[in-house]
């Protein structure tokens, strides 16, 4: 006789349920209501629908540009996810090796990770005031004209709003690193190098194509932190708003489903991002079972 699963599978999964409920269902609520018809409002019932809200957001939403700051931000998260894993994969090369202040190097960089975010967006912004005083002085010192008559800041997207960034993605992509190359198998170097491969030469050929996988994850978290962070970069962005900036404005003064429509963008923004750096990871993990089996065939 089979047995009937016990009452407390039902009870475990009702609690499941109820839980990928609270996590997903504000973001489904969201994009259903974007769909309402010109005469919706913020809440059920939906009245009539259509895209009406998503062609007034391509209009623009007032004196706010959400054309500019989608570019902005996704510019900004584009260049933070390169950054992220070049300097990743590179810190855990170096991290293989030990050399002198390795630990004092490593609490440094994931110090941050432990700051509340608005204390280091506040520390930013400080130091590039101080910057900024120190280049006005500068300008009028030795009387240069640029200087007195056109700095103003020396803040910007991609100047103090990127370091804020990274304070952020690059403690992420350094553990993920970290544990890749803690239980990577040095022998394959070690094969390359018996087979007169240079440094360089192993690592493109055999390293990287291991480690790929987890290159790409390390590029998702980069874009995806970057794509919606806020407290960090509150006070040391600059002139321009990033998206998060702006919709976080919005919130206070938009009262139609305008910006539920801003908010499935964003969305489905992140979920292409997501998609397609799974796609990356899965083809990359194929490329490299077949270059192994080809190597297998070879060998015998």
């Amino acid at each position: 006789m089979r047995e009937g699963r016990p009452l407390s599978f039902y009870v475990l999964a009702a609690v499941f349920g109820l839980f990928v409920l609270f996590l997903y269902g504000p973001t489904l609520t969201i994009f259903v209501l974007s769909f309402q018809g010109p005469q919706g409002g913020l809440t059920f019932p939906m009245n009539g629908i259509s895209t009406f809200w998503f062609e007034k957001l391509w209009a623009g939403m007032g004196v706010v540009d959400i054309g500019a700051a989608f570019w902005r931000s996704l510019k900004l998260g584009l260049v933070v996810m390169v950054l992220t894993m070049a300097f990743s994969v590179m810190a855990g090369l170096a991290f293989r090796r030990r050399f002198p202040g390795q630990s004092a190097l490593f609490y440094t960089a994931i110090a941050s990770l432990i700051m509340p975010s608005i204390v280091v967006s506040l520390g930013i912004a400080l130091e590039f005031r101080l910057l900024d005083e120190a280049i006005k002085a500068l300008g009028e010192s030795w009387d240069i004209a640029w200087i007195n008559d056109e700095f103003t800041t020396a803040m910007g997207l991609f100047r103090s709003g990127l370091g804020a960034h990274l304070t952020w993605t690059m403690p992420f992509g350094l553990l993920i690193m970290f544990a890749v190359f803690n239980r990577f198998d040095r022998r394959y170097e070690e094969a390359a190098r018996d087979l007169g491969a240079s440094s360089w030469q192993s690592f493109r050929h055999v390293v990287l194509p291991i480690i790929g996988a987890s290159v790409v994850g390390v590029g998702l978290f980069g874009f995806t932190l970057s794509w919606d962070e806020i407290a960090r970069s509150s006070q040391a962005i600059g002139e321009q708003n990033t998206l998060p900036l702006e919709l976080q404005g919005l919130t206070t003064t938009v009262t139609t489903p305008e910006i539920y429509a801003l908010g499935t963008v964003t969305t489905a923004v992140s979920l292409a991002v997501v998609l397609t750096a799974l796609g990356l990871m899965a083809l990359l993990r194929r490329r490299r079972g077949r270059h192994g089996m080809d190597a297998g065939q070879g060998l015998v």
